[in-house]
């Protein structure tokens, strides 16, 4: 655990410290190695933490809960399933809003069709929120 918290914050530290050089040189003339920078610290940082999180909330959850056939994991799932359904519902429903709601703009008369699909793309947070609750029932 201590060796991805050390790798994530190396990573940090080392783009802070590159963000620091390319201001001191100027953003624009370095604009190739900055994007390249960047690219690197989101293909190297992102998963370091999210590794991480999934080494160590586990373990968090279960000393905050204190009782001792809580599964972190199972918590740490239910989380996401919720939070990961309400992401792809908001997603989904500003599309499909959008799109209806230029459709309905054009003619009026198929408002009830549109509201159906937006429906559809609502009834996608109902769903995580169903399958959180069956794995909250289970621990």
């Amino acid at each position: 655990m201590e060796k991805i918290l050390f790798l994530a914050s190396l990573v940090v530290l080392s783009t802070i410290a590159a963000g620091f050089v390319f201001l001191e040189r100027g953003v624009s003339s370095d604009r190739v190695k900055l994007k390249k920078a960047m690219r690197t610290n989101l293909f190297a940082f992102i998963p370091t933490v999210l590794a991480a999180y999934v080494l160590l909330a586990p373990g968090v959850v279960h000393a905050a809960t204190g009782a001792t056939e809580v599964n972190g994991l199972g918590l740490l799932a239910a989380a996401l399933s919720t939070g990961l359904a309400t992401i792809g519902t908001g997603y989904a429903v500003g599309i499909v809003g959008s799109a209806a709601l230029g459709a309905v703009s054009e003619d009026d008369s198929i408002l009830g069709k549109t509201l159906i699909f937006v429906g559809l793309a609502e009834g996608i947070a109902i769903y995580g929120l169903i399958i959180s609750i069956m794995i909250l029932g289970k621990l």
